[in-house]
C-alpha cells in the first residue's frame, strides 16, 4: 500500500517492511532458512527500523512477525560460535535483542507469532505491547540447554507478566510452552482459531489502536510502562501527570476528540507531536 512519509524507511537486508493499512508498519523477519535467527547486523538494522517508526508522524503502531515456520529462533549461534572463538565482542543496541527485548520506544508494537519463538525470539515477545499467536506457535527460553542465559531483558520482565513460579519454570527447565498455555499464563493476548491468519488478526488489533487519538495512545502506554518498570502506583501517576498531562492538554487531538464527541462525528486525528 502506497503511503507518504516525512522520511523514507531505513534500508534492511534482514527484514521486509510493508504497510497493510495506513498508519501501520509490518516488519517481517526474513531469514526463513535460518528460522529467522538474528545476527549482529540484524539487531542494528531493526533498531533503525523501530526508531524510524517512533519518529515517523504517518505511523501509529508496528507489528513484527516472521517469514516461514518460525517467528524467531533466537540468536545466530553459528555467528556467536565464531565470535566466541575469536574473542570478538557481540555489540547489541540499547533496545536489546531484535531492537525489541529492551525497547522503551514511543509507539506500540504487536508481535504476530506465526511459529516458534525461542530464546531471543521469546525475549522479543515478552517486551512487546501485545501478542497475537497462531494456534501452532510455541515459546521457550532454552538458553540453559546451551550453557548460556537469557540476558537480553526477558528474565526480570517475565516475572511481572506470568509470576515467579511460571517464570522459573520457563527459565530453568527450558521447556517449550504451547500457544494456548501461554495465553492462559497471560503471555499472549489471543490465539488464532484454526484457519485464521495471525498477521491478519494482528492487523485488526492494530487498527483498533490506530483508530484512537495518537496522543492518548502514547501517554496511556507511558502510564502502563511506569508500572512495568517497577514504579509504584502513586509515584507512577504523579510522574505521568507531571511529565505528560500538560503536553496532552496543549495538543490538537484532545480538542478534536472532545469536539467530535459533542458534534456526534468521528474524530479527525492529526499526527502526534508528543
Amino acid at each position: 500500500m502506497s503511503q507518504t512519509f516525512s522520511k523514507q524507511p531505513p534500508p534492511s537486508s534482514f527484514a521486509k517492511l510493508s504497510f497493510p493499512t495506513p498508519g501501520i508498519l509490518l516488519v517481517t523477519l526474513s531469514r526463513p532458512k535460518s528460522l529467522n535467527c538474528i545476527n549482529t547486523a540484524g539487531h542494528w538494522e531493526l533498531d533503525a527500523i523501530f526508531s524510524w517508526l517512533d519518529q515517523e508522524p504517518a505511523l501509529r503502531i508496528g507489528i513484527v512477525t516472521g517469514e516461514g515456520r518460525a517467528f524467531c529462533a533466537g540468536a545466530d549461534l553459528k555467528e556467536w560460535d565464531r565470535q566466541s572463538a575469536g574473542g570478538e565482542a557481540r555489540p547489541m543496541p540499547p533496545s536489546g535483542f531484535g531492537a525489541l527485548s529492551r525497547r522503551t520506544g514511543k509507539k506500540p508494537v504487536i508481535a504476530a507469532v506465526n511459529g516458534l519463538a525461542f530464546g531471543g525470539g521469546c525475549e522479543i515477545i515478552i517486551n512487546c505491547d501485545m501478542v497475537v499467536a497462531s494456534s501452532t506457535a510455541s515459546f521457550a527460553l532454552p538458553e540453559v540447554k546451551r550453557g548460556v542465559v537469557a540476558i537480553a531483558g526477558a528474565l526480570p520482565r517475565l516475572i511481572r507478566t506470568i509470576g515467579r513460579q511460571r517464570a522459573m519454570e520457563m527459565a530453568l527447565t527450558g521447556r517449550t510452552v504451547p500457544a494456548e498455555e501461554a495465553r492462559g499464563w497471560g503471555l499472549v493476548n489471543r490465539v488464532c482459531k484454526e484457519g485464521e491468519n495471525v498477521v491478519d488478526q494482528a492487523v485488526e488489533m492494530a487498527k483498533l489502536v490506530a483508530d484512537n487519538s495518537p496522543d492518548s495512545v502514547v501517554v496511556s502506554r507511558e502510564g502502563i510502562k511506569l508500572g512495568w518498570e517497577g514504579v509504584g502506583a502513586e509515584d507512577g501517576t504523579r510522574i505521568l501527570v507531571d511529565t505528560w498531562n500538560e503536553r496532552l492538554q496543549k495538543g490538537e487531538n484532545i480538542k478534536e476528540g472532545l469536539k467530535a464527541f459533542v458534534e456526534k462525528r468521528k474524530p479527525k486525528w492529526v499526527p502526534s507531536k508528543l
